[in-house]
């Protein structure tokens, strides 16, 4: 009996450490987050409790513009990831041979660099002095004024190149995990590899579209670095109103409240997200179900 006892306590035994971590570290910060939110006061004078529920509707009627900028932003990167990511993940997955862990190597290699110096960079290959502009500008595609630094596209183009591996590794991992005599079975029943495509392997690797849309669109719409230095405040997303507004302008309970309506419209993002796709695919279990 006290065997059995110690048996059954071992998994919540191994479960405390994580826990306890996520209790520490995420919960408490989470619940004095909005503790933060419900005040009411200036930077000036100070800010008191006083269960200032209008902070939220304030924060979004002040910052709405700010709000659909990162959503259109984030859906811009993901979209341009998808279509970069999937023709790159395929060639990985089904031709790259012994190739294949090199290519994953180069996908992973710029993690190995801070995200800060990645985007640093691309202020460098987009200056207007730089070799892309006067690439562009010989051309035709930019006049001899264009410039693609502190523009829309400067900000989408380094939001989508510090986010493309986490749409190309969960795509990679979705169609590396489809079985071969799937493709050979699709090959027979519809012949034309177009249709294969479209009937066979897409539908199979929908778990890494749905995985790899969702690690790719969350911390895009989260994302204030790029805004900063690539764009201008005409580009400025959520990100960067809520960095200012802790670290700037001291007005807490504004940021504490934009943060967790942005952390709720996440939220509800992957909710509807799993009820379109299914929460097979959400969990990355569609393929098993299949195969079984």
């Amino acid at each position: 009996m006290r065997a059995g006892l110690k048996k059954a306590g071992l998994p919540y035994l191994l479960l405390f450490p994580g826990l306890g971590w996520l209790l520490l570290f995420f919960a408490l910060p989470l619940g004095f987050m909005l503790f933060e939110s419900l005040k009411a006061g200036t930077p000036d004078s100070g800010f008191l409790f006083d269960w200032s529920v209008s902070n939220y509707s304030d924060a979004v009627s002040q910052f709405d513009e700010q709000f659909m900028r990162s959503f259109e932003f984030a859906g811009l990167a993901t979209l341009i990831s998808f279509v970069i990511g999937y023709p790159l993940a395929y060639v990985i997955a089904f031709r790259g041979g012994r190739w294949r862990n090199a290519l994953l190597l180069a996908v992973i290699v710029p993690f190995f660099v801070t995200y800060l110096i990645r985007t640093l960079s691309w202020e460098t290959i987009l200056s207007d002095d730089g070799a892309v502009v006067s690439t562009l500008q010989t051309v035709g595609i930019l006049g001899e004024e264009g410039r693609l630094l502190d523009t829309t596209a400067s900000v989408v183009l380094g939001i989508t190149y510090n986010f493309l591996p986490f749409m190309i590794l969960p795509l990679y991992a979705s169609l590396e995990r489809i079985d071969p005599r799937l493709l050979e079975a699709g090959y027979d029943l519809y012949g034309r590899r177009r249709d294969v495509f479209m009937r066979v392997t897409l539908p199979l690797s929908m778990p890494g579209v749905v995985a790899g849309t969702l690690l790719t669109f969350i911390p895009a719409a989260g994302d204030f670095i790029n805004a900063e230095l690539l764009g201008t405040p005409r580009q400025s997303m959520i990100g960067n109103v809520i960095q200012s507004r802790y670290l700037e302008v001291g007005d807490y309970p504004t940021a504490a409240a934009l943060s967790f309506i942005l952390m709720g419209t996440m939220l509800a993002v992957v909710l509807v997200w799993a009820r379109v796709a299914g929460t097979e695919a959400l969990l990355g279990t569609e393929g098993e179900e299949r195969r079984a």
